[in-house]
């Protein structure tokens, strides 16, 4: 058996008018005519079979089952704006996109993602093991991992790190004690300017910055 829903738009209309007991501050908050409230108010009445408001010169008041009504519907509406703000907040801050070169996705990112995972359970990491070019983003991706010189200028660029310990792509995987040799490019930590701002963004960038830094000390220290 189908539920009866009254018509939504009149239904908006009439929260929104008995929140403010005006018929101009719910247009207002609408973006429609006062006309257009009242019409939407004069719909739901007769849908209900009863009044849900009177009218009396300038002043505007609910009527006993309009009180009673608007109660009910005020709680339901506060739920549905509670849970839209809820949902587009986790998915603005709970994905991560990250592409990469699949060497360094596979050999180095992945064995230590859980580690991310356990500080930010809130995000999702997603990796995409790709070979793309050097100096641009895909719409899609919040960060991307690349090895090169850093000479990016229309992105934003973390160092991560200049030696030849994080295997990546096409760069060469070297034996264990022969990892130090140094080289003029780095791995760099790449994304649009201004993205370093939002908060998934941040973390990421800062985990893997001080991750990087932790095991830099450690393996000098080994050697």
């Amino acid at each position: 058996m189908s539920r009866q829903l009254p018509p939504l738009n009149a239904l908006k209309a009439f929260e929104a008018a008995a929140r403010h007991l005006s018929f101009t501050k719910a247009a207002e908050e609408l973006f429609v005519t006062q006309a257009a409230i009242s019409h939407q108010i004069k719909t739901l009445e007769e849908y209900l079979g009863l009044k849900l408001f009177r009218r009396r010169n300038r002043s505007l008041s609910l009527t006993e089952d309009g009180q009673g009504y608007y109660q009910e519907i005020r709680s339901i509406f506060s739920a549905i704006c509670d849970a839209t703000e809820r949902l587009m907040a986790r998915n603005a801050k709970g994905t991560l996109t990250i592409t990469m070169p699949p060497g360094f996705a596979i050999q180095w990112m992945v064995p230590r993602l859980m580690q991310f995972s356990q500080l930010h359970p809130e995000i999702d990491v997603r990796i995409k093991a790709v070979d793309q070019d050097e100096g641009t983003l895909i719409d899609d991706v919040d960060l991307a991992i690349y090895y090169g010189d850093g000479n990016w200028p229309d992105l934003l660029l973390y160092k991560l790190h200049s030696g030849y310990r994080i295997p990546a792509g096409d760069v060469p995987i070297l034996p264990e004690k022969q990892q130090t040799l140094s080289s003029c490019n780095a791995y760099y930590l790449v994304m649009a300017p201004g993205h370093d701002t939002q908060g998934k963004v941040a973390a990421f960038r800062d985990w893997i910055v001080a991750l990087l830094q932790q095991e830099d000390h450690e393996f000098m220290s080994w050697i």
